[in-house]
This record gives structure tokens, C-alpha cells and sequence, in this order.
């Protein structure tokens, strides 16, 4: 490998490798426990007969959003403010550009109205709270972190009280999981290990990566971090796309950018402060932009068209490019 590199002026020390190696073993650690544990905390939830929405809403959207949770939480305890930040802000921009975009080149992917009307302006809300909060002193406050988990909350009611009867929502989100008590226990306690051991070594091996090549804290948090903790709302877009059940894969790419911002530096931020240098006002309009025109394209027939994948897809490796020629 090292020797094909060479033909384009790039040469990498073998610790560089293997700290690669761990920070992919890091990404199976983190998802397979995200995974356990939400498994085992929706089969504990259906025993105790909370009705599936929401479970899907709250234990297993709060699951899917801990890969990154664990990976920004861990980043600003480590003194990496940058990675952690930069994990959230290059998350949502994976989201809603390569991940609708890729999904739409697969096939055109339908917009739910209330994702139109509610799902997408409010992340582009959070979007502006989290720009206004980082641009205005470079800093992620108690207070700040305070006000984003209190919109959280907001959200989280406006969205169960808006969601009786969705009893689509609830089949796609939360399906039947028959676990014993101890096995559904012991899946969560499997989980947390996973999660925390898998994001130590992540946010670690990456930090080391970037010492190593000169590559900012931030870079790496906006690339290789959030490409990492991005890989499973992928995968489902694009699994949904080709089965046609693009709607829901889309509302829940949205809200998982709403919990990024909103839950996870919000949490974080109360558990840590964090002095933010790294993002730049580029990354942050590029996040802003991302919704908007995520916005646009949705807004007309509640549809993006493959032509317009193509657009945020083009623009979202314009986007890397930028972020990596320097390095180069």
C-alpha cells in the first residue's frame, strides 16, 4: 500500500497504519454496542409496556445518536475540543448531503410533509444556534450546552406529542425484541463497554493520526470521525431508498441531526466545556447551507430527484476535497 502512495507523493509510517487499523476497529466496537445496548434497552421497554413510538423515538433514536454522543463526550474529556465538535458538525454535513444524496442517486427519495415542515427547519435552527454559539466567542459554555439541551427537550416534546397514532413510525423504529430480563441487561451492560472502550481507542488512534500527519483535530473530527460514526444512517438510506422507504430513512437522518446538536454537544457540554478553535466559519455554513438547500430541493414536490443527489453529492466532495488538499 505504502508503495502505491509513493506514486502520488504520499508516505505513510507504519504506526500511522496502525493506528488507522484501531480506529476501524474502534467504528465496529462503537456501532455493534450501540446496537446491543439499544436492543437490550427497547426489549426492557416493551416488557415494561411503553407504547413502541415511543420507545422508537426516545431509546432507539437516543442508540443511534450514541456513537457520536460517546465519541464527542470522550474527545472533550481527552482535551480534544475540536474533534469533538468537529465529529457533530461533519456528521450532520454527511447526513444531509452525501447520505440524501447518495440515497437519491439510487433512487428518487420521497419527503414526508411533517420532515418538510418541521424536521428540517428545526435542524437548520439548531444548526444557526450552534453557529451563533461557536462564532460569537469560540466557546461551548455550560450555559450554551444548557440552552441547546433545553431546545432538546422542547423537541423531544413537540415531537412525542405529534407523534400519537404513527404507527408506521413505531413498526420501522422499534420492532419486537423477545429477551429475557437478565439477557436484555446484560446486552446494555455489553453495549456501554463496547461503547465506551471503542471510543476511547477511536478518539485516541485519531488524535494520534493527526499528530502524526500534521492534520488538524477539527479535519479529522469533520472527516474521519464523522464519516466513522455516519456509516449505519448510510447504510439504512440507502437500503431504504432501494426498498422504496426512503421517507422514514430521511425523517431519521434529519433527527439525528437534531440530536447531534441539540442531545450530544448539549450533553457533553454540561459534562465538559469545550474551547472550540478548530471549526471554522466555512464548516459551519457548510452545515447551515446543507439544510437549506436540503430544504429547497424538498420543499417543491416532497421529493429529491436524482439530479439533485447529484448536486449535494458533488458538493459534499467538494466540501472534503477543501478540507484535505492542504494536507496533501
Amino acid at each position: 500500500m505504502n508503495s502505491l502512495l509513493q506514486i502520488f507523493g504520499v508516505e505513510l509510517p507504519d504506526l500511522v497504519w496502525l493506528n488507522l487499523l484501531i480506529i476501524v476497529v474502534g467504528v465496529i466496537l462503537v456501532l455493534w454496542g450501540a446496537d446491543r445496548m439499544t436492543d437490550g434497552a427497547v426489549a426492557i421497554a416493551q416488557r415494561l409496556k411503553i407504547p413502541e413510538i415511543v420507545i422508537g423515538l426516545t431509546i432507539v433514536a437516543m442508540g443511534t445518536s450514541a456513537p457520536e454522543f460517546c465519541v464527542s463526550l470522550v474527545s472533550a474529556l481527552n482535551g480534544t475540543p475540536d474533534l469533538a465538535v468537529g465529529n457533530v458538525v461533519g456528521s450532520n454535513i454527511f447526513n444531509s448531503m452525501l447520505i440524501v444524496g447518495v440515497a437519491a442517486l439510487v433512487a428518487p427519495m420521497t419527503i414526508m410533509p411533517s420532515t418538510v415542515k418541521k424536521d428540517i427547519p428545526f435542524a437548520f435552527f439548531a444548526s444557526l444556534l450552534l453557529m451563533g454559539m461557536i462564532l460569537i466567542d469560540g466557546n461551548l459554555s455550560r450555559i450554551d450546552a444548557a440552552i441547546l439541551f433545553g431546545v432538546f427537550l422542547v423537541f423531544m416534546y413537540i415531537t412525542l406529542k405529534g407523534a400519537k397514532g404513527s404507527h408506521a413510525v413505531e413498526q420501522e423504529k422499534a420492532g419486537k425484541k423477545n429477551y429475557s430480563l437478565l439477557t436484555s441487561f446484560g446486552l446494555i451492560a455489553l453495549g456501554l463497554v463496547c461503547l465506551i472502550v471503542g471510543s476511547k481507542v477511536f478518539v485516541e488512534s485519531a488524535t494520534m493520526v493527526a499528530q502524526s500527519l500534521g492534520v488538524s483535530e477539527a479535519v479529522i473530527g469533520l472527516t474521519i470521525v464523522a464519516g466513522g460514526t455516519s456509516l449505519p444512517e448510510l447504510a439504512t438510506s440507502v437500503v431504504s431508498a432501494r426498498k422504496g422507504q426512503s421517507g422514514i430513512a430521511i425523517g431519521n437522518v434529519l433527527g439525528s441531526n437534531v440530536f447531534n446538536i441539540l442531545l450530544i454537544l448539549g450533553g457533553a457540554g454540561l459534562i465538559c466545556p469545550m474551547q472550540v478553535q478548530g471549526i471554522t466559519f466555512i464548516d459551519l455554513l457548510v452545515m447551515g447551507s446543507s439544510m437549506v438547500l436540503l430544504w429547497l430541493f424538498s420543499f417543491t414536490k416532497y421529493t429529491v430527484e436524482r439530479w439533485e443527489g447529484t448536486v449535494l453529492t458533488i458538493l459534499f466532495l467538494a466540501y472534503m476535497t477543501w478540507l484535505v488538499v492542504p494536507y496533501v
